[in-house]
């Protein structure tokens, strides 16, 4: 099929991003990836068919990149909770009658040790963390709500080496003995040794998929007995979505 002029637009900052991006440049697409830091702009392979750039995007912003780099179809290859870009992408693809296709990352099924909440407002109203050892594997922006919880439970935080994270969790009143900085993937001889220093009881994680550790950290509180709190994925309308790079790869012939 011939190729028509214009690239593809991949929202992304994910590993799941890095794949998709390379299987398309190996179809020859152009393809436009953005991310939110400079250190996930480093992620991507070197190709002409590959151009990467860091924004914040907001409606205005992402009219206008359409326009400048003649964008034919957008992927959204952005973290499971990043709701807040899918939603105005969303909202601006069916305002402009650009396609739009969503890559939503393979859920994990459940066993006896996992909990499965539907929002942190849910964990943070209900009993879940009383008298605990709570590690917090969520990230660093919702720390702050469990500001309420120091006094009544052990609170350890794990979140991203990086100077605003950090900024971020001592904020939100974890003492800096009680934060550990790493970067994933994390090793489930590691995940395990961590929980057993701390003498954690109970680890709260969100529903990130085998991309964002969800599996290994699963492993390890079947092992150790210890319960998973999984605060599940917010639920957007999408008119189409897919696990399937294969499905991607169709969506590139379709619509450039």
């Amino acid at each position: 099929m011939a190729k028509k002029s214009g690239k593809i637009w991949l929202i992304g900052g994910t590993g799941d991003s890095v794949n998709i991006a390379s299987a398309i440049a190996s179809h020859k697409f152009s393809c436009l990836v953005t991310v939110t830091t400079p250190t996930a702009q480093n992620l991507y392979p070197i190709s002409p068919q590959i151009t990467v750039k860091v924004a914040k995007l907001e409606a205005g912003e992402i009219k206008q990149l359409c326009h400048e780099e003649n964008i034919k179809g957008i992927i959204d290859a952005s973290h499971p909770f990043a709701v807040n870009i899918s939603q105005k992408v969303l909202e601006f693809s069916q305002n402009n009658s650009i396609p739009y296709l969503r890559y939503e990352r393979p859920s994990l099924n459940y066993h006896s040790e996992m909990i499965e909440l539907d929002n942190f407002e849910t964990l943070i109203k209900g009993n879940y963390l009383l008298n605990k050892r709570v590690l917090l594997t969520i990230g660093c922006k919702a720390l702050p709500r469990f500001k309420q919880w120091h006094d009544r439970t052990v609170l350890y935080a794990r979140i991203l080496p990086k100077i605003d994270s950090l900024d971020m969790a001592l904020k939100a009143g974890f003492s800096n003995n009680r934060v550990i900085a790493l970067r994933p993937p994390i090793t489930l001889e590691l995940e395990k040794a961590l929980w057993q220093q701390w003498n954690i009881n109970l680890v709260v994680t969100k529903a990130s998929g085998r991309q964002g550790g969800e599996d290994i950290k699963a492993t390890v509180a079947k092992e150790l007995g210890i319960p998973l709190i999984v605060i599940k994925r917010p639920q957007l309308n999408y008119p189409q979505q897919t696990e399937q790079l294969s499905d991607i790869i169709e969506f590139c012939y379709q619509y450039c």
